[in-house]
């Protein structure tokens, strides 16, 4: 039976349209690595692959993005979701987060943004539409060079739900497409 609905409070909006895992963003300035944990990203294009996120203008990473116009989104297995946590509850500006949670950083090919080993899928990209950092702090990214690890291809990924709550990949449902 379906119940009544009530007004759900503005700020929880977020946690109903969170759009896709969590992942790791990482960025590199001068030599010097960073990681961040980000849920703020969406799928805009297919091909060639366009990626819009938001990395607050108060974040470390958001000034090495903006300078360099490189990164790597790296999507990390649930399995991670201690480290994902940690790594987001403190600053780069304070502390080299792959050494204190262990990180493995991978040369990025296309990027001078390292992957990162321990993650099912790395994505190296290059910011390509600044037009709203200013105003919103969203980058519009493109993938330049994807690795993906096989054996852990279909791993499940965390989902943030605010304030601490995550849901993990679930079953997978197949229904007909029109498309393969």
């Amino acid at each position: 039976m379906i119940g009544v609905m009530r007004a759900l409070d503005l700020s929880k909006v977020y946690q109903k349209l969170e759009p896709g895992p969590v992942v790791l963003l990482t960025t590199s300035e001068g030599g010097r690595a960073n990681v961040m944990t980000m849920s703020w990203h969406t799928m805009l294009e297919f091909n060639p692959p366009l990626i819009a996120c938001v990395v607050s203008e108060g974040n470390f990473s958001h000034r090495a993005l903006k300078r360099t116009g490189e990164c790597v989104i790296a999507i990390p297995p649930a399995e991670m979701a201690e480290i994902v946590v940690g790594v987001g509850n403190c600053s780069g500006r304070e502390v080299d987060k792959f050494a204190r949670f262990g990180l493995t950083a991978k040369k990025g090919t296309m990027v001078a943004a390292p992957r990162i080993a321990e993650c099912i899928a790395n994505i190296e990209c290059r910011v390509v539409d600044r037009a709203l950092v200013a105003r919103y702090n969203l980058f519009v990214l493109e993938a330049v060079k994807a690795w993906i690890e096989p054996g852990r291809a279909k791993a499940k990924t965390m989902h943030h739900c605010g304030y601490g709550r995550f849901l993990l990949d679930g079953e997978e449902l197949h229904i007909r497409s029109a498309k393969p």
